[in-house]
C-alpha cells in the first residue's frame, strides 16, 4: 500500500528522520531519539508535523443545530475565538472521535478530527448532514491545510518572534486568525503535549515555508523537531488518551475521563444510550496506572489483582519526565480507585504496579 505524505515529507527525510506507516501516513517517529525529543519539549520547545489530522467546515444557518446533534458537548454559549472539546458519538454511545470545534464566525465552525477516524467521521457527519437535511453546508478542507504544533515553555517566545499579534492576550483553548512570518495563518492556544503552546493552521503548500521560519527562530530557544515516538509519551504524561488505543466505537465517555464533555440536556446521538449505561452503572473504567517493580506496561498486557484478571492495558510507556513506568488500563471498577495494588502481566510473569490519579504530569505554574 503506498503510504500518504504530509507537505513536510521531504523537510523530515532531509532531517534524517525515521520514518514509520501511521494509520497509512508515511510519518516520523524521531529525529534524534524519543528521550531528547520528549525533553527538549519539556524543557524548551519542539516543533511537530500534524498535517495528517482532519479539518471539516461547516457553515450556514443550521451549522450549529447539526453540531449539537452530532456532538456531546453543547455549544450554545460558544463564543466567535473560541474551542470546545467534545465527543463524536455513535448510536450506540461509543465514541467514534474526540474532536475540537473551533467556532470562526457566525454560522461557521471547523472541527479538528483525530488522522485515524477523519474519514469516518466526515462520512458519519454527512450522513446525519443528508439525512436531517440542515441548511448548512460541509466541506472537507484537510487536503488543502496545513497544521503544525508548536509546544513547550519556549514556544510562546518563539512564535512571538515571527508574528506581530500579542500572545499573551490569547487564553488556552482559543484562538485568532493571525499571520505568521507573513502567511496568513490560524494560531490557537492549545495542545497535546501537556506544555504550553500553539496549534498553527495554514494553507498546505506554505505550511513548509512556516515550518522553516519556526526551526530558524527557534535555535536560539533549544527548539527541535519532534516526532510521533516523543508525542506520544508527553500525551501519555499528560494523561491524554490516543483514539483507536485507548478509546473506540465500543467505549463511551463514561468510561474514561470525557464525562465532563456530556451535557444531559440536550439530545445529541448516543444520549439516550449512554442515560441508560449511566443509570445501570459502567462495569469497566480508564484508570492510570504505575509500575512499583520493573518492567514496563505496554498496550495490550493483562491486568490483575491477585489471581483475577481484571483488565488490559491500553498505552503504557517509561516516562522521561517521572523516571518510571506508567500506563493507562482499563479494569473492573472495583478496582478502579487510586492507590490500589494490581500485578501486569509481562511475558508470563506478574509484575505489581497500582493504580493512580490522572494526570500523571502538570506543567509548572
Amino acid at each position: 500500500m503506498k503510504l500518504e505524505k504530509t507537505p513536510l515529507y521531504e523537510k523530515h527525510v532531509t532531517l534524517n528522520a525515521k520514518i514509520i506507516d501511521f494509520g497509512g501516513w508515511a510519518m516520523p517517529v524521531q529525529y534524534t531519539n524519543v528521550i531528547d525529543e520528549h525533553k527538549a519539549t519539556r524543557n524548551a520547545a519542539g516543533l511537530f508535523d500534524i498535517c495528517h489530522m482532519g479539518e471539516i467546515e461547516v457553515k450556514g444557518p443550521q451549522a450549529i443545530d447539526l453540531l449539537q446533534l452530532v456532538l456531546t458537548r453543547n455549544l450554545a454559549d460558544q463564543e466567535i475565538g473560541q474551542i470546545k472539546l467534545s465527543a463524536l458519538l455513535n448510536y450506540e454511545g461509543g465514541i467514534i472521535d474526540d474532536l475540537t470545534v473551533y467556532k470562526m464566525a457566525k454560522d461557521s465552525y471547523m472541527l479538528v478530527t483525530n488522522a485515524t477516524t477523519k474519514n469516518r467521521d466526515w462520512q458519519w457527519i454527512k450522513s446525519i448532514h443528508r439525512d436531517k437535511e440542515f441548511d448548512c453546508n460541509l466541506k472537507d478542507i484537510s487536503n488543502k491545510t496545513g497544521k503544525l504544533d508548536l509546544q513547550g515553555p519556549r514556544a510562546e517566545e518563539i512564535l512571538q518572534t515571527l508574528t506581530s499579534d500579542n500572545l499573551k492576550n490569547l487564553r488556552f483553548y482559543h484562538f485568532f486568525e493571525s499571520q505568521v512570518s507573513g502567511i496568513p495563518s490560524i494560531i490557537s492556544r492549545s495542545g497535546y503535549t501537556g506544555e504550553d503552546g500553539f496549534e498553527i493552521y495554514a494553507a498546505a503548500n506554505v505550511i513548509g515555508d512556516i515550518w522553516d521560519k519556526l526551526m530558524v527562530a527557534g535555535v536560539s530557544f533549544g527548539l527541535k523537531p519532534v516526532g510521533l515516538g516523543a508525542r506520544d509519551t508527553l500525551r501519555l504524561e499528560a494523561g491524554m488518551m490516543l483514539n483507536g488505543q485507548d478509546m473506540t466505537e465500543t467505549v463511551t465517555p463514561l468510561q474514561v475521563p470525557y464525562s465532563w464533555l456530556i451535557d444531559w440536556n440536550k439530545g445529541f446521538i448516543g444520549s439516550a444510550v449512554l442515560k441508560a449505561k449511566k443509570n445501570s452503572g459502567i462495569k469497566k473504567k480508564l484508570v492510570g496506572l504505575e509500575m512499583t517493580g520493573r518492567g514496563i506496561a505496554r498496550h495490550g498486557y493483562k491486568v490483575f489483582a491477585g489471581e483475577r484478571e481484571i483488565g488490559i492495558v491500553t498505552s503504557g510507556t517509561f516516562s522521561p519526565t517521572l523516571n518510571k513506568a506508567i500506563g493507562l488500563a482499563f479494569i473492573d471498577i472495583a478496582f478502579s480507585a487510586p492507590e490500589t495494588e494490581i500485578s501486569i502481566e509481562i511475558r508470563d510473569s506478574m509484575n505489581p504496579a497500582k493504580t493512580v490519579k490522572i494526570p500523571f504530569y502538570k506543567r509548572p505554574k
